[in-house]
């Protein structure tokens, strides 16, 4: 059952757990940093004193989102370490994707208040550490934790080149999740944001370590796939493609089926194309899969 709380707006409905041990921290050694959200690679240094989070503009941490409640969760200091409470919102407070009443804090724990993630970072040299989270977020998606556009487009020029140099293959696949919006606009937008997450983890734990996984658009992925023939790339997406199909996403305690489309387009050693042609091949080739019934690959 959803919790109920007075305010002129309703907070989008979305949907505990013992807190293990965590070590004790300095009092004013700790930071969170948003690694998603509208105010990416802010820092918010926590001392002594309760900051709370919510929707209300008189909270500490203002966050104009609907699925967050009005005053939505609390971090304090306890004297041996920092702790998040959620203070009865309607869709809960998750750390590390794990809903709880009350957590303690430890170093790179992520918690996520509606739509926006934060990164909790301790220790003796926060600056440094806070500065590493910064260029990481120049590279990789805060939500996925794959590689952003930016980095995807720094990694295309760069293995395209050298494919034509050295006369190599290389293949590209474009996918993204089949009714992606129909999944937003009916269980909301945190579960989206669950089924992109899983999606992510679910290709990063079946492609190579030297391939490059990027989420380049709300729900499109793109994924170089060096060395390898555009026919073989292929067999790389399609077992993919049947990999997302037989698992079941998953966001509280619901399932939700989820199915994808693919474009593959590829760099041979006899014919070589410039990024933004390869893109767009593979783009094109995905447009296709779409157009054609989705989950499928082109």
């Amino acid at each position: 059952m959803a919790k109920q709380e007075n305010d002129h707006r309703q907070t989008l409905v979305t949907c505990t757990s013992i807190a293990p041990p965590a070590l004790p921290v300095e009092p004013g050694t700790a930071c969170l940093v948003v690694i998603y959200g509208t105010e990416l690679g802010r820092r918010i240094a926590l001392g002594t004193g309760a900051i709370e989070c919510g929707r209300a503009i008189q909270t500490d941490i203002p966050l104009d989102d609907e699925a967050v409640s009005r005053r939505h969760a609390r971090i304090s200091w306890t004297g041996m370490n920092y702790v998040v409470r959620d203070l009865g919102s309607t869709n809960g407070t998750y750390v590390n994707d794990v809903s709880v009443d009350e957590r303690a804090l430890k170093d790179g724990d992520q918690v996520k208040i509606g739509r926006t993630i934060f990164k909790f970072i301790q220790g003796g040299n926060v600056e440094l550490s806070y500065h590493e989270e910064i260029y990481r977020l120049m590279t990789f998606d805060g939500l996925t934790q794959v590689h952003n556009k930016r980095s995807f487009e720094v990694a295309l020029e760069r293995e395209v080149s050298r494919a034509c140099r050295y006369h190599r293959h290389l293949s590209l696949v474009m996918f993204d999740i089949d009714h992606f919006k129909s999944i937003n606009d009916t269980r909301g937008h945190l579960t989206g944001d669950a089924v992109l997450r899983q999606m992510a983890a679910l290709a990063a734990a079946n492609v190579r370590r030297d391939d490059i996984l990027a989420r380049v658009g709300g729900e499109e992925f793109a994924l170089l796939v060096p060395e390898i023939p555009v026919e073989s790339a292929r067999h790389v997406a399609e077992k993919l493609r049947t990999i997302v199909e037989r698992t079941p996403f998953r966001f509280e305690e619901g399932e939700i089926a989820v199915t994808a489309s693919f474009g593959v387009a590829g760099v041979t050693p006899d014919a070589p194309v410039s990024p933004m042609e390869l893109y767009r091949r593979a783009d094109e080739r995905l447009y296709h899969a779409k157009k054609g019934g989705r989950n499928r690959v082109m």
